[in-house]
């Protein structure tokens, strides 16, 4: 089969591979017919993650048709068609039990990311993201072999495009968890700092819950001004304001937002120092997003944070946080918990992920994909690949985006 693997920084090819085989009774085989490149993607693309080997198989968004399943499989049957979450989970853990998914103490032979782990066990495996989250083998391929088929893929219905469903499998629950763990509604304001895909999935779902006043930060005006148009947000580029805090403050009674959801993560543009620490492996992530969402955070707020961090930082301001009274949420997205409702959501209109979409490209192309999404080329927000062609997502997206060119801020998101 034909799957696209890493082969160093910024060095990504589609290469042939051997196809996946059925290795547990509660495995599955997909046949993918859609898969996105990720944010987080990024990350590995740039070489800022450890313990990723040369022909590793990237991608953990992806969507297909089963083609064969195992003998303890009965969630899902050949033919059905899928989405996964990116979260392999087992269902009935200690923390599967409570819904904590992403913290699947039994799916991750790795081990983890945490420094000061002790003797914990780690946390879930995840597709295509390091041995750190088990080396499972990614879904930017024509096929993937999917574990705990009985706890992850979900049936969706035919009267919904992969389009319109593909997002499920990350981006919409981890922006959707990031909002309800904000714990914002009708009448409230938010920040949200970075206003890549997670960012604008944010923004859809604080729209849809009511939020009143939506500022987001970013550095692109293409990527502001789409969520502007579908969202309503209040734009802040922050490369033209020095203090996109101070800004917030000002705007908001000098009192600051209910809540602030740090998007960014761990790649936040920082200070030279900070690029000096992280380029030297003295520091483990930029703390400037979220120094920044402290500081635009009211007393007794919050600050929630789905984007990825590893390790220490620099210039943290806990005495701040302290002083504010601010609670933090954070965490890899309960992919499999939300999955359900939003499916909901989206089948009754309330939200349209598939709108974000700016890129379609066979997974042949997927090497220039991963350049054009890295380095913001053609006012791209999000790629997805069709493996074994174009598909009829292409045709799909073109209708949507001409339905969505009138759209405004008060239409479903």
């Amino acid at each position: 089969m034909r799957a696209l693997t890493y082969h160093g920084t910024q060095d990504v090819r589609v290469d042939t591979v051997a196809d996946p085989k059925i290795q547990d009774a509660q495995d599955i085989i997909l046949r993918v017919t859609a898969t996105a490149i990720c944010g987080s993607d990024l990350h590995l693309y740039r070489g800022k993650m450890p313990a990723l080997d040369e022909g590793d198989i990237l991608g953990h968004e992806f969507m297909g048709i089963v083609e064969d399943v195992g003998s303890q499989v009965t969630a899902v049957r050949k033919g059905d068609r899928v989405v996964v979450p990116f979260v392999i989970a087992c269902g009935d853990c200690f923390f599967c039990g409570r819904k904590l998914f992403s913290a699947c103490e039994t799916t991750n032979t790795g081990p983890g990311a945490i420094m000061n782990k002790k003797d914990a066990r780690s946390g879930a495996a995840l597709f295509g993201y390091t041995k750190l989250y088990g080396g499972i083998p990614g879904g930017q391929a024509d096929y993937v072999r999917v574990p705990q088929a009985n706890t992850g893929p979900m049936k969706v219905p035919d009267a919904l495009t992969d389009a319109q469903v593909l997002f499920l499998s990350d981006i919409l629950p981890t922006g959707y968890q990031a909002v309800i763990n904000a714990d914002v509604g009708p009448g409230q304001t938010l920040a949200i700092f970075g206003a890549g895909p997670v960012g604008l999935m944010a923004a859809a779902c604080a729209r849809m819950l009511g939020v009143e006043r939506i500022f987001m930060i970013d550095h692109h005006d293409y990527r502001l001004a789409f969520a502007k148009e579908h969202y309503g947000i209040e734009p802040i580029h922050f490369d033209r304001v020095e203090d996109p805090a101070g800004f917030i403050i000002e705007n908001t009674a000098h009192r600051g937002v209910d809540a602030s959801i740090d998007a960014v993560g761990f790649e936040a543009k920082g200070s030279t120092i900070e690029t000096v620490l992280t380029t030297l492996k003295l520091e483990g992530s930029s703390g400037q997003a979220l120094r920044q969402c402290i500081a635009a955070t009211r007393r007794g707020g919050v600050v929630s944070v789905p984007g990825v961090y590893a390790g220490f930082i620099h210039g943290f301001l806990f005495g701040d946080a302290f002083e504010k009274g601010l609670t933090f949420k954070m965490g890899q997205t309960h992919v499999q918990r939300l999955m359900p409702e939003l499916l909901e959501m989206i089948g009754e209109g309330q939200l349209r992920p598939e709108i974000i979409i700016s890129h379609q490209m066979t997974l042949e192309e997927a090497v220039r994909g991963y350049k054009i999404f890295d380095q913001k080329e053609d006012d791209c927000r999000k790629v997805v690949l069709t493996p074994g062609g174009p598909s009829t997502v292409v045709g799909e997206f073109a209708a949507d985006t001409e339905r969505t060119r009138s759209m405004d801020a008060t239409a479903p998101v």
